[in-house]
């Protein structure tokens, strides 16, 4: 199955989990692509000072690959600087949030499968 861009559901979320600004997440398949495993695999793009809220994962867990940008990434309450190609991994009962902090577009592709 080919998935055209234009074809790809696009959501726009203000203070995304209490964050800065907009979250523009852009659906790459959809759950029940997923055959109901996961619940979203996106392409996240924040604008510069835009950011998603702290937040836990109870019943599934997210992982982060960082495409483009430079993002500060809260991981369980510790803050680290990432850049393109750093990944991160939220399990089950972990929490995290994602700021950019850079002076360009943070592109993210996001992962969440249920436990």
């Amino acid at each position: 199955m080919i998935i055209k861009h234009g074809d790809q559901k696009t959501t726009v979320n203000e203070n995304m989990r209490g964050g800065n600004g907009k979250e523009v997440l852009k659906q790459l398949i959809s759950q029940q692509e997923m055959y109901e495993k996961g619940r979203l695999f996106s392409r996240i793009l924040l604008q510069p000072g835009c950011s998603i809220g702290f937040h836990v994962h109870e019943n599934e867990m997210e992982a982060y690959y960082v495409v483009k940008g430079k993002a500060l990434y809260d991981d369980n309450g510790t803050k680290v600087e990432l850049e393109a190609g750093d990944g991160t991994y939220t399990p089950c009962g972990g929490g995290h949030a994602v700021e950019n902090n850079g002076s360009e577009d943070l592109e993210l592709i996001a992962l969440i499968l249920f436990k």
